[in-house]
């Protein structure tokens, strides 16, 4: 069966440097979410977003941009601004997990407001030819909020919804709902995408075996854990390549290099690594070890000391 992969939006990390360092290094991602537009009640782009989307920032990589809002006039505005730059889809994220969005009614605070969806969804389609697509969990509170939802919008013309099989109050702990994914796929007529701990080759077979119809298969912190992922379930191994650490030294490297250009501050700098580190350290065989070593560093001397360390130790 043919699939597609995708790159699920983290925000803070999966900006358009670091979807140009992992197509150049990796690859197997077929189509990147851009990290969500939030305008916070104010009719701007902020450069950051303008960055992060423009066309000249993201040559050869298919992208599509996103938005968190539950205002209807919002939409709207960044609809007529990504189609400004030439997109065709908006993805709207009612999936967002984190308190300080959920307690606004936004991401996966929105789901079990029904009534507002349908009017942005209504005003959407009537005000805009923008293709609406979704991201969404299975609900806030509970994995039934979604069941409520899933009727509205069959009656809207969406692409697709990509659901994260958890709810919103479990952020990224615990299991995912695939019992609870099963029931969406048999309450709409809509295509739906799976996003939610394919962390591995294996678990991608398994999540395969367990929904046939699913041909979309969304990768999010599995991605920036494991970058070779995505080529790894393209061809069908489990085998890392033999030039693994060199591969992800430079992979690294060019990370490092842009982020010191473009933040201000070794401050800056090292906290933006610290946070790739939490998850690259997963690739090592001592995760612990590693993570501890980066977080030790307190200056940019000693960081690029503890990295060539680290790197060189792994090859050993």
């Amino acid at each position: 069966m043919d699939y597609t992969l995708l790159s699920s939006p983290l925000q803070g990390f999966t900006d358009f440097r670091f979807r140009n360092a992992l197509n150049k290094y990796f690859g197997g991602i077929d189509t990147y979410y851009s990290p969500y537009i939030r305008l916070n009640g104010k009719l701007v782009i902020k450069p950051s977003y303008e960055r992060d989307l423009l066309p000249e920032n993201n040559i050869g990589l298919e992208v599509i941009p996103q938005v968190i809002t539950n205002d209807a006039d919002e939409f709207l505005f960044v609809a007529k601004y990504v189609r400004e730059l030439g997109y065709k889809e908006l993805n709207w994220n009612l999936g967002c997990p984190y308190p300080m969005v959920t307690k606004s009614g936004m991401g996966s605070g929105l789901i079990s407001n029904p009534e507002k969806i349908n009017n942005i969804l209504h005003r959407a389609h009537s005000e805009s030819d923008i293709i609406v697509s979704m991201k969404m969990r299975l609900g806030y509170e509970n994995s039934e909020e979604i069941l409520d939802v899933l009727p509205i919008l069959d009656t809207y013309p969406i692409k697709n919804i990509a659901i994260h099989a958890r709810i919103g109050k479990q952020l990224y702990k615990g299991g995912v709902h695939l019992d609870a994914f099963q029931q969406c796929i048999d309450n709409t007529i809509h295509k739906l995408y799976y996003n939610g701990d394919i962390t591995s080759v294996a678990k991608f077979h398994e999540m395969q075996e367990r929904f046939p119809s699913i041909d979309h298969w969304m990768i999010g912190r599995g991605l920036i854990s494991d970058p070779f992922l995505p080529s790894m379930i393209k061809s069908n191994t489990m085998e890392y390549p033999a030039n693994k650490m060199e591969l992800f030294s430079a992979f690294h490297d060019t990370l490092y290099g842009i982020y010191s250009e473009s933040l201000s501050g070794s401050t800056h700098i090292l906290l933006k690594m610290y946070h790739l580190w939490e998850y690259f350290s997963a690739t090592f065989s001592n995760p612990h070890k590693v993570l501890k070593q980066i977080k030790k560093a307190q200056s940019i001397r000693n960081y690029e000391a503890a990295v060539t360390a680290i790197f060189k130790n792994e090859k050993i």
